[in-house]
């Protein structure tokens, strides 16, 4: 998932820099170095230093889905979205180096945050998702700040309603603000959720990674409402029970611009 929307700035003191000289053999050093370092660093993060390439998948038997914002560079393809790999399981786009090619199976689509914010896109993204026939979800970036059911009105209120074929609403729990408490937290999201549910008929899905799943969320949450776990790097998500799997935030999928976040959900 993307980032919250707005970050205050912190103050800093102006340094003046100091003029540091390198001799040519230190200057060509250093550039040697990071040739070598620089791939090694794009493994090491699920990416790949070739733009047209991107995070491995994980082995298995899935379908695919993609998250977006209004963070997200450039215009969508919606009627071309296709997760194509390559012989070792990376996501790529060119259909020449593909060895599989699958279609986007569903898409999640950011609509609020806190308790007044609409993503600018939503509204665009929603209808062309509509459009081009995919499975839409829409989510609300949680704010444990603010009380969880002015959020949920202001999700509502920018949704509106739900098709039947539209998937559930999603709460995106990724923060938890100086002064607020675990049992406040859950508090909170609590309200979201039933709020949530009962206006849309369907259990809200809870989107978090799988250490903040196991460290702040309470019981009530994670036994009665699904959850979208995010956990990278790994040939399974260290937490059982999951629904969808957000296993990179680096894979390149056919139809979108720049890198996505990718999830799976278990193929019938």
């Amino acid at each position: 998932m993307n980032m919250p929307t707005s970050r205050k700035k912190r103050k800093t003191r102006s340094i003046k820099p100091r003029k540091v000289r390198l001799g040519a053999w230190a200057a060509a050093g250093i550039a040697v170095s990071l040739l070598i370092i620089l791939p090694l660093l794009f493994h090491r993060w699920g990416g790949s230093p070739d733009p047209d390439s991107g995070a491995k998948v994980p082995q298995g038997s899935w379908r695919y889905g993609i998250d977006i914002s209004h963070n997200n560079e450039g215009s969508i393809v919606w009627d071309s979205l296709f997760v194509m790999t390559d012989g070792k399981g990376r996501t790529v786009r060119d259909p020449f180096k593909a060895k599989d090619i699958k279609p986007v199976s569903f898409v999640i689509i950011k609509a609020t945050e806190g308790a007044g914010f609409q993503d600018k896109d939503f509204r665009k993204n929603w209808k062309s998702a509509g459009k081009a026939d995919l499975r839409r979800g829409a989510y609300h970036f949680f704010r444990s700040s603010k009380d969880g059911e002015v959020q949920a009105r202001n999700f509502i209120r920018t949704v509106g309603e739900l098709k039947h074929r539209d998937l559930p609403p999603v709460l995106d729990i990724e923060t938890m603000h100086i002064g607020c408490t675990k049992e406040l937290l859950n508090e909170r999201a609590l309200q979201w959720l039933k709020t949530v549910e009962k206006r849309y008929g369907k259990k809200p899905v809870v989107y978090a990674s799988a250490s903040f799943v196991k460290e702040y969320l309470c019981k009530e949450i994670t036994s009665n409402y699904p959850i979208w776990v995010a956990h990278y790097e790994k040939e399974r998500p260290a937490l059982e029970g999951w629904t969808w799997w957000q296993f990179t935030d680096k894979a390149v999928v056919k139809g979108v611009p720049g890198r996505v976040d990718l999830s799976v959900m278990k193929a019938d």
